[in-house]
């Protein structure tokens, strides 16, 4: 499984929280390997792992993914008995806490040491707490392990999957268990069967009560820290021409004054990242991993750039990261107070853009000066316009009005000499704005013409340097039987 950001706590005000996520706690004996499982699904060593037994001791949380489903870890203590008030008998007691305040636990065991006493006596405890269960044989990569993964019968929940927390095996059969016990609103999976809360024909209403959460992410010395302490109007988070000052991911709330009125505004401040070959430390593959980790939780990202080198290559990944993740976006063109005359800026922009980011097409460009204040008025209207964009509904009667004439005009690639019909269009959500398609023969619409939909959706509705998701949905003939 690829590498994911760490966990980042936020500095949400009382009245901002959120409700309770899915919540998934591993539990098991000593030893079983539930930290690096634990790890495995936040993506980073939060969790300390040693062959020595009771490592953990206290309930660690965590923001885990697994594909695109999003959710709570607990890792916990392993399970022994103790005398009251000893400190095993305290770790016994934030394991159980731990499984009550599950939506599910997953209980690990060890496939090459098999079932043992102290397995049994968990099997008993969650008997009691009737908790939705999945039973997983950890260790089970090598031929060692096949008689483990039979003896768990005996615990009564039925078979066991087959497990290697340290290598990734078995995390499908995980996925598909959490993703039928989810709730549709704990992942962005687009499905034939659409969200029938989503309602496009609504149009999307901008809640100035609630907050604006944005991400500053650049390259190291972009000038990140100095753009958010301009708008706080105070030397909030520090600053040095020395690259790296940065190394955590800083939340810092702040009310920003427009003319709809006070609209709090999550900042996020992060550490500069370079290329993948170039991170070399621990601290800073923390730090970078910290950064990305805030561009998913943030709604609109500012990527600030340096007018010395504009459109460098980690730019360019950099955006198509935020593109990937379905954010908002605007770049902040950094240090224009130097001696490069409007004209020029210009050119430059214009001449590097048209290749590196073509499929941002019409995305807001800041020319502006962090340190001196040169063009930051424009930058949080610029914010907001994108972050309206991010949420555009669109009727269904337009997009199928829409989808009629561009297939008139230029309709799609004919499948082995028979016509597609591209039939019926829908928006499924917003925040990125998500259109399906429907159509008898959608598998065979080639990217190229998906392209061509999302260029012309753009022009069409207005969505110039908003990240668009086109899926095509194959119809199911009622008889095909």
């Amino acid at each position: 499984m690829s590498e994911t950001p760490p966990e980042i706590e936020p500095e949400t005000l009382p009245s901002l929280t959120l409700a309770t996520p899915f919540t998934l706690a591993i539990v098991g004996r000593p030893n079983v390997g539930k930290s690096t499982l634990f790890n495995r699904l936040v993506g980073r060593r939060a969790a300390l792992v040693d062959d020595k037994p009771g490592v953990t001791r206290d309930r660690r949380f965590g923001d885990a993914s697994l594909g695109e489903l999003r959710f709570r870890i607990i890792d916990t203590a392993g399970f022994e008995d103790g005398k009251a008030g000893t400190l095993i008998a305290n770790m016994r007691e934030q394991t159980e806490m731990a499984v009550q305040e599950a939506d599910m636990v997953l209980f690990l065991t060890d496939a090459i040491a098999g079932i043992l006493p102290e397995d049994e006596a968990f099997a008993r405890l969650l008997r009691v707490h009737n908790v939705p269960l999945i039973l997983a044989a950890n260790k089970a990569e090598s031929a060692r392990g096949v008689a483990g993964v039979q003896e768990a019968y005996r615990l009564g929940f039925g078979e066991a999957i087959t497990l290697s927390a340290e290598h990734g095996h078995g995390m499908d059969a995980i996925y598909t268990i959490l993703r039928e016990a989810m709730p549709r609103d704990e992942f962005d999976d687009i499905d034939e069967d659409l969200d029938e809360n989503f309602d496009s024909d609504t149009p999307f209403v901008d809640d100035i009560n609630k907050p604006l959460r944005v991400a500053v992410i650049g390259r190291p010395n972009a000038g990140k820290s100095t753009l958010i302490n301009h708008l706080l109007q105070q030397n909030r988070l520090l600053t040095s021409p020395e690259a790296g000052t940065t190394r955590d991911s800083i939340s810092v709330d702040w009310i920003w004054k427009s003319e709809q009125g006070d609209r709090l505004i999550m900042l996020w401040d992060t550490a500069g990242i370079r290329r993948k070959a170039r991170v070399q430390k621990k601290i800073e593959k923390l730090s970078v991993a910290d950064a990305l980790r805030a561009v998913r939780f943030a709604e609109v990202v500012v990527l600030m750039m340096d007018i010395d080198s504009p459109f460098d290559k980690q730019d360019v990944q950099l955006a198509d990261l935020i593109a990937r993740e379905g954010r908002a976006l605007v770049i902040g063109l950094n240090k224009c107070d130097t001696d490069y005359s409007a004209g020029i800026i210009d050119e430059l922009v214009e001449d590097k853009f048209r290749y590196a980011l073509s499929h941002w097409r019409g995305l807001p460009i800041l020319k502006l000066s962090a340190k001196t204040g040169k063009g930051m008025a424009r930058l949080m209207p610029a914010v907001q316009h994108q972050y309206e964009l991010w949420n555009t509904r669109i009727s269904t009667a337009k997009l199928n009005k829409w989808l009629e004439e561009v297939t008139s005009n230029h309709p799609p690639p004919a499948d082995r000499g028979r016509p597609v019909r591209l039939r019926y269009m829908t928006q499924a959500k917003s925040r990125p704005p998500t259109f399906i398609i429907f159509s008898s023969r959608g598998k065979a619409v080639p990217e190229s013409y998906k392209r061509y939909l999302i260029n012309e959706l753009r022009n069409h509705f207005n969505l110039d340097g908003c990240p668009i998701r086109l899926f095509l949905r194959q119809g199911t003939n009622p008889y095909g039987k």
